[in-house]
């Protein structure tokens, strides 16, 4: 994926950072060497993670100040792009794995660039924002997988808007390993749903629960709360359709059944 002589170096004395910044390097399994001094930086040392108020003590031209940005991971995918050294790809692939959770992978030139997982379908578009941003190419195409049919529509007419072509991709040959945590297989999944060719969306897609969608969510509620409630199938199709998250859904119910004091 990158140049093996060169790799991350990180440099902070502001142990909150550092300790945020190993935190993240560790989950993504990308290696690092921690700098205690940056008097002799060593060779393979590419790119230098820091602070903003530590960034003009270090002389190196590739440097980044991740505290200056939205998120830990977004300053590491820029220190990783400044890494690579590519300017502009050919072609980029953004492969998109749905479900509550959704998996997220982008493949430049055929390399594996990142892959993640999101809290919600409703942040999958600000990721994809940035990576647009973060990795141009001559052409770029949004692949995501036909199951999950709700939240796909819904991350698909999130989507719309950014004018990126879009594919919807039979995913069934994406799924991995059962004994993988839920959070990998799904960025996995994403990362082999950026490979393939799919039906071209036209316009925005319905979002319609079926009775087995509204049913799924109302037991997940159940197990949420203990077993001691369930959703209204009204609240069910909110949350669906992107309008309430499930805690949200489960808070509203337990309002509603609060017996009322005379």
């Amino acid at each position: 994926m990158f140049d093996k002589m060169k790799t991350l170096g990180i440099y902070t004395k502001d142990f909150s950072l550092y300790h945020d910044l190993l935190k993240v390097l560790k989950n993504r399994r990308i290696p690092y060497v921690s700098l205690s001094s940056i008097n002799h930086i060593p060779s393979q040392i590419g790119v230098i993670i820091t602070s903003h108020s530590e960034l003009h003590d270090i002389k190196s031209t590739k440097v980044i100040a991740a505290d200056v940005y939205d998120t830990i991971d977004h300053a590491v995918d820029l220190a990783l792009q400044l890494l690579i050294g590519k300017e502009l790809y050919s072609k980029v692939f953004i492969g998109i794995d749905p479900g509550e959770y959704p998996g997220i992978a982008i493949v430049g030139d055929d390399i594996l660039l990142q892959k993640l997982n999101v809290e919600t379908p409703e942040k999958v578009v600000s990721i994809i924002i940035r990576y647009l941003k973060e990795y141009p190419a001559t052409e770029t195409l949004i692949r995501i997988g036909h199951g999950s049919i709700i939240t796909r529509n819904r991350i698909i007419n999130s989507l719309i808007p950014l004018e990126v072509p879009i594919e919807i991709v039979d995913e069934t040959k994406t799924t991995s390993s059962q004994h993988k945590k839920r959070a990998e297989k799904d960025s996995k999944a994403a990362a082999a749903i950026a490979l393939i060719t799919g039906g071209k969306v036209q316009r925005r897609l319905p979002l319609e629960p079926t009775k087995g969608d509204i049913k799924r969510i109302q037991e997940q509620s159940r197990k949420l709360s203990d077993g001691r409630l369930s959703i209204s199938e009204k609240n069910a199709m909110k949350v669906l359709r992107g309008e309430l998250s499930l805690k949200q859904a489960i808070s509203e119910e337990k309002t509603r059944k609060k017996p009322k004091c005379f």
